[in-house]
C-alpha cells in the first residue's frame, strides 16, 4: 500500500492535536528551562533575567564533573546488566508454551505497577542488617553475623536493574517472538550448539534491537532519582538528585535548569541515534 503525499492543508488536520500537545507539554516548558539556565542567580533565593554561561561552566568543576561521570557510568552499567539478563531470559521465554509466556508477562506487568518508592524501601529492607538477606546466610552457615549491605554502590545498581529489567524484557519480547525459527534450525543443522547458535545467529540478527534497548534503558536510568537516595550514599547520588537539591534546597534554579537541559539534550541525542540506526536498517 503506497502512502500518498498530503495535497491540502486539511490533510494535516490529524496532526493538529498531537502537535498542540507537543508544543504545550514539551516545547514551551523546555524553552522556558533553556531560558532560565542562562539567568543569573539572586542571593535572595530567586533569579534575575540575564545571559550568562556561568551555570554551564560549573559542569567543568571537579565536583559536578565527578557527579556527571558517575551518573553516566551508572546508567551504562544498568543498561548493560539489564540487556545481558533480559535478552537470554526473553529468548528462553519465547520458546516456552503460550500459557507460560502469559504468566510471566502478567508478572512483569505487575512489577511495573510498583512505584520507585516501594521498590526502594523493599530493597532497603532486604539489604538491612536486622531483616535482610544476610540473616538467611547466617542461618545456613555462610556468615557468622548479619551485616547491612547498604548504603552502597551495589545496592543502588541492584535496585535500578530490578526497576528497569521488566521494561527491557517487554521491549525485547516482540522482536524475539518475530524471529524466524528457521534461522536456528539451519544453524543446528550445520552442527552449531544451542549456545553458539544463540550468539552467532540470534544476537547478530537483533543487533539494532539490542542497541536501541541499551539506549532506552540508559536514558531511563539516567533520570533515576529516588533509588540512589534510598540505597546509596551522597557519593552515589546521580545528576537527577542534584537537580532537585539545587532547585529546592539550594534555591539555585538557573543551575538546576542547566543540568536539566543537559539531561534532556543527551536523551534526545540518544533517541535520535536510535532513529537513525533504524532508518539505516530499513534502507538495507
Amino acid at each position: 500500500m503506497k502512502r500518498e503525499a498530503p495535497k491540502s492543508i486539511a490533510d494535516y488536520t490529524p496532526l493538529f492535536f498531537p502537535g498542540l500537545m507537543l508544543i504545550v507539554f514539551f516545547v514551551i516548558p523546555f524553552s522556558t528551562m533553556i531560558a532560565v539556565s542562562f539567568f543569573q542567580r539572586d542571593p535572595s533565593g530567586f533569579y534575575t533575567p540575564d545571559f550568562v554561561f556561568t551555570n554551564y561552566a560549573r559542569f567543568l568543576t571537579p565536583f559536578f564533573g565527578k557527579v556527571l561521570g558517575f551518573s553516566l557510568m551508572l546508567a551504562v552499567m544498568v543498561a548493560i546488566c539489564c540487556v545481558a539478563i533480559a535478552f537470554p531470559f526473553t529468548f528462553l521465554l519465547t520458546k516456552s508454551p503460550r500459557k507460560v509466556q502469559t504468566v510471566w508477562l502478567v508478572c512483569l506487568l505487575s512489577v511495573l505497577s510498583l512505584s520507585e518508592v516501594i521498590i526502594g524501601f523493599a530493597w532497603s529492607t532486604l539489604f538491612s542488617r536486622t531483616a535482610g538477606i544476610t540473616n538467611l546466610f547466617v542461618a545456613v552457615g555462610l556468615m557468622n553475623e548479619p551485616v547491612a549491605l547498604l548504603p552502597s554502590f551495589w545496592a543502588v545498581l541492584t535496585g535500578m536493574v530490578y526497576q528497569a529489567l521488566p521494561y527491557t524484557i517487554l521491549v525485547l519480547y516482540p522482536a524475539l517472538v518475530r524471529l524466524d525459527p528457521q534461522l536456528l534450525e539451519a544453524a543446528r543443522t550445520l552442527g552449531a550448539s544451542p549456545t553458539r547458535a544463540f550468539f552467532n545467529v540470534v544476537v547478530p540478527a537483533l543487533r539494532n534491537t539490542i542497541v536501541a534497548t541499551l539506549i532506552m534503558v540508559f536514558v531511563f536510568a539516567l533520570g533515576s532519582y529516588l533509588l540512589p537516595q534510598i540505597l546509596g550514599r551522597p557519593s552515589h547520588w546521580t545528576l537527577s538528585v542534584l537537580i532537585t537539591d539545587q532547585a529546592i534546597y539550594q534555591s539555585n534554579m538557573p543551575f538546576a535548569a542547566a543540568m536539566a537541559v543537559f539531561l534532556v539534550l543527551m536523551s534526545l541525542a540518544l533517541v535520535g541515534l536510535t532513529m537513525l540506526a533504524g532508518r539505516k536498517e530499513n534502507a538495507l
